[in-house]
């Protein structure tokens, strides 16, 4: 049997560029090369699409600096023809000279490709933008598609489908950026942004949050009214909309779901949880970026969560209920919180969760029985035979 052709498309315009690279590294470190030939393909954060002469399966959290994708002299564009599906990836070759208007470059096919795995987050990836371009290429891919990508990626409409479809969201507003005074850091508006939370019946502490932003960039916890505007600016450089959510006293609980082909219901693993170490003495204290990839001696994970098997199993439900009404397909990480009473409401759907080495997703289903490489062989072979 010839082994299926599938692009790794990694990097991106988002904020998590970098953490995109490092999933992708994970990833081809560990795909089945028996049954699959990987076609990696690197998306600088300025959009260009490239193949490198930098092997991603040397990048790791361990390095000096978090890696990207950049141009060299050895990368070679990509370019694409929509028209021709799983033909239509090429690489410019060749040189121009443009003291003198002369080029002599080609365009080198890169071979017929069955299927793309997207290992993007954020933006320009995780959003539905990407599943929007493979779509009209008419190629099978990995992850969730255009609604659920696009839904998922925006928290204000991801608590919109939920509380639509009953699931239980923790009480927010959402802000837009763009009515307040920037010149003034919204400082001007502290009085506005207070009163709406008035409004809504929000009690302190509170999170502020870009609502299309992940890996917690641009997340503040707020204790006093007159923090609220300065934590909205600290949003803003992220999305324009944001949300401003009451802090919920429970556990946060995260769980896996897999559902490789839409003919499938969607598959759920033991809940995890990032128990923090190094600053869970502080009062503030929250899974920060750093706490998620910088800093190993931050956090651990425990799977399945210390929690009885009756909560747990109540985790799980919420999870495929949640990855249900947002018309979930292949794979993602549903965050909830476990109230002290048991109660369980969602937080946010990761569509295309981290794949680095500390991350949950991989952890979760391996103490679910379900080793990382078979989760990756079953994301593949799904979209291939759907």
């Amino acid at each position: 049997m010839s082994k299926k052709r599938i692009v790794v498309l990694y990097g991106g315009r988002a904020d998590e560029h970098s953490i995109s690279c490092i999933s992708a590294a994970s990833l081809l470190r560990s795909i089945d090369r028996d049954l699959f030939d990987p076609v990696p393909i690197g998306i600088t954060k300025a959009g260009e699409w490239l193949v490198s002469d930098v092997d991603p399966r040397g990048w790791s959290l361990e390095g000096e600096s978090l890696p990207t994708v950049e141009k060299t002299a050895g990368s070679k564009p990509v370019v694409l023809d929509i028209s021709k599906r799983g033909d239509g990836f090429f690489v410019r070759t060749g040189s121009s000279d443009a003291s003198n208007g002369s080029e002599s470059q080609q365009l080198e096919s890169l071979g017929h490709i069955d299927a793309v795995f997207p290992v993007l987050h954020g933006p320009y990836g995780e959003d539905g933008t990407i599943q929007g371009l493979l779509e009209m290429m008419d190629l099978p891919y990995v992850g969730c598609g255009v609604f659920a990508s696009s839904a998922c990626m925006d928290k204000h409409y991801t608590k919109i489908v939920l509380q639509a479809a009953g699931v239980p969201v923790a009480p927010g507003i959402t802000v837009d950026a763009r009515d307040f005074d920037a010149a003034s850091h919204f400082q001007k508006d502290q009085y506005e942004i207070s009163a709406r939370v008035v409004e809504a019946g929000l009690q302190y502490p509170l999170f502020v949050k870009p609502s299309r932003a992940g890996s917690s960039f641009g997340v503040s916890k707020v204790e006093k009214p007159e923090d609220l505007a300065p934590a909205v600016w600290a949003a803003a450089p992220h999305d324009w909309r944001i949300l401003i959510e009451q802090a919920i006293e429970g556990r946060e609980i995260e769980c896996a779901v897999l559902s490789a082909t839409r003919h499938h219901k969607p598959r759920t693993s033991w809940p995890g949880e990032i128990v923090l170490d190094a600053c869970s003495s502080r009062d503030d204290a929250f899974y920060d970026f750093d706490s998620k990839y910088m800093d190993d001696t931050a956090s651990h994970v425990e799977v399945p969560a210390n929690l009885p098997e009756e909560v747990l199993q109540r985790v799980r439900d919420t999870a495929a209920k949640a990855f249900v009404a947002v018309d979930g397909q292949g794979l993602s990480r549903v965050d909830t919180f476990v109230l002290p009473d048991g109660q369980v409401m969602v937080n946010e759907i990761n569509t295309m969760p981290g794949f680095t080495s500390i991350s949950m997703y991989p952890r979760a289903w391996e103490a679910s029985g379900i080793p990382y490489e078979k989760v990756i062989t079953e994301l593949i072979e799904g979209v291939l035979n759907d």
